[in-house]
């Protein structure tokens, strides 16, 4: 399986990415194993508030590009939609 996910960054914005190990990429963005995003490095901790799941990598790709085109308003109503798999109490 293959993961577009939010992250929430202490500082309050919002990382978009794509992987296929949830929990690997998730602790490599808050530095508990080597890896992450130069963006999030600074912005530790994060938290995962959003995902979706995809058999293709490139399924994966190109949400993880439509939801980078997302104003923060519209990611915001997204994380908080009713599909959400993620229990997010606020974001």
């Amino acid at each position: 399986m293959y993961y577009t996910y939010i992250l929430k960054c202490a500082d309050e914005t919002l990382y978009c990415g794509w992987t296929n190990d949830l929990d690997h990429r998730l602790d490599a963005h808050n530095g508990v194993v080597k890896g992450g995003a130069k963006y999030t490095r600074g912005r530790r901790p994060v938290t995962l508030v959003y995902y979706e799941s995809f058999h293709q990598k490139q399924e994966a790709q190109a949400r993880e590009h439509a939801i980078k085109g997302l104003t923060k308003a519209n990611k915001l109503k997204l994380i908080k939609g009713p599909n959400n798999p993620v229990t997010v109490e606020s974001v």
